[in-house]
């Protein structure tokens, strides 16, 4: 049997309408928003993907050469392909907000954390201004677009990078340790404290007062609550600029927050860290409540110079990525789709493969009349026709036969209620249409 490469999978009918319906969702928020839809490669130049990547990222990108030794990657996210578009057109209005929502792909270990290799992501981003009504904003449209999809109890975890640097810079540990110490203390809600003191201690060995070092690194990650960046204890903690700057950008969009209504819903969390080297400020990530086994359903932050690395002017911008397949797994955990088993409205069927002729030219009436319609394809039996349609739950069975036919009618069958009644061939298309809309 052949089966799809790993970490990839088949998505059948179900599934996909699934899909569908939660990106549809998606993207009426991101209209309502006034974002507008941005097309990117699926594969990019090598060099273009790995350099901001980070090391970590880089040994993830599918990375192949073509048929004219060109080294290519495909594409990992769609911040990268956002920069480089923004710095290859500067002319572009400001602020340009984008959103893109397609597949992505990684070589991560499958059966690590209900990872895969292929998915999608929805992707909005703000370019072009550093105001802290930009980071509230893709907030609140990701928010948006929980609530829309069902979802009532979610939180938004903030942070700022600028607030790590000035924490590690404040505990002695060399700016070289930043990276690594930030993916560390990412973990902490993952693995816990004493599995992030432990790898904390490994990767900082050498360095003078190490245990010492990680203790006060760590009662501070450990602090969450949107009051902390008031507090003076912390502030002293800190005592450099960048820290202090940081913990003034996290006020800010939280004042901003309750302009956009979803202050109540953001927790300040020093623990956040993000593992993507290009963030430059405030990060987060939307977590749903009880729901924590899964991890966040989306994610983001500020990156100020990504565009800049890639040979454009330099240009602030922030945004944030939702995960569609997180989204449906948790969705169909809390039974939120409603959808029908088809879309298809009506099935034409036939007593008599005589009729088929008539019955086609009846099926494409009715669909070009915007009424999604099947007819039978595969020459069955009357009944067998029937099985079809009611396996397939299609709620409406339209019954072409000879005697009706030529007195003008046909037979419309309501498959749930077992129900039918004799329609005019002339008033399909109003019937069906006044059906439907009740």
């Amino acid at each position: 049997m052949f089966k799809p490469p790993r970490g990839t999978r088949d998505f059948m009918p179900e599934k996909m309408r699934e899909i569908e319906y939660t990106i549809k969702t998606i993207k009426k928020i991101f209209d309502i928003y006034g974002y507008n839809p941005l097309g990117s490669p699926v594969f990019e130049r090598w060099e273009i993907l790995k350099a901001k990547c980070g090391e970590e990222v880089e040994t993830q990108i599918y990375k192949f050469k073509d048929k004219g030794g060109r080294e290519l990657g495909l594409r990992f996210d769609f911040t990268v392909p956002l920069a480089r578009i923004i710095a290859s057109n500067p002319a572009l209005p400001k602020p340009f907000r984008r959103y893109q929502v397609s597949r992505v792909w990684r070589y991560e270990r499958p059966e690590a954390e209900r990872r895969f290799r292929e998915f999608w992501q929805a992707d909005i981003d703000i370019v072009g201004s550093n105001k802290p009504e930009c980071d509230a904003e893709v907030l609140a449209a990701a928010s948006d677009c929980l609530e829309a999809l069902g979802f009532k109890h979610f939180i938004i975890r903030l942070n700022n990078r600028k607030v790590l640097e000035g924490l590690i810079k404040a505990v002695g540990i060399p700016p070289s340790k930043n990276l690594a110490t930030f993916r560390i203390i990412d973990k902490l809600e993952k693995i816990g404290l004493e599995n992030v003191k432990k790898e904390l201690i490994t990767e900082l060995k050498g360095i003078k007062e190490t245990a010492e070092k990680v203790e006060n690194l760590l009662k501070f990650v450990e602090m969450k609550g949107n009051k902390i960046v008031e507090n003076k204890s912390v502030r002293k903690i800190l005592k450099n600029t960048i820290g202090e700057q940081g913990l003034d950008e996290l006020k800010q969009i939280v004042d901003k927050a309750e302009s956009f209504g979803i202050a109540k819903r953001i927790i300040i969390t020093f623990s956040l860290a993000r593992g993507l080297d290009y963030y430059t400020g405030p990060i987060f990530e939307l977590t749903i409540e009880g729901c924590e086994d899964v991890g966040s359903v989306a994610g983001g932050g500020r990156y100020d110079k990504l565009i800049e690395l890639y040979g454009g002017v330099p240009t602030p911008a922030t945004g944030i990525s939702l995960g569609i397949d997180r989204i449906v797994q948790l969705m169909e955990r809390k039974n939120l789709f409603s959808l029908p088993k088809t879309f298809t409205k009506v099935f034409v069927a036939t007593i008599d493969a005589k009729m088929s002729p008539l019955a086609i030219e009846i099926t494409q009436t009715l669909r070009k009349a915007e009424i999604p319609t099947e007819v039978d394809v595969m020459g069955r039996k009357f009944i067998d026709q029937l099985k079809y349609a009611d396996k397939k739950g299609i709620p409406y069975t339209l019954i072409v036969g000879i005697k009706e036919v030529e007195e003008g009618f046909v037979v419309v069958r309501d498959m749930e209620r077992e129900k039918q009644s004799n329609v005019r061939i002339s008033t399909l298309k109003t019937f069906f249409k006044d059906l439907l809309n009740h």
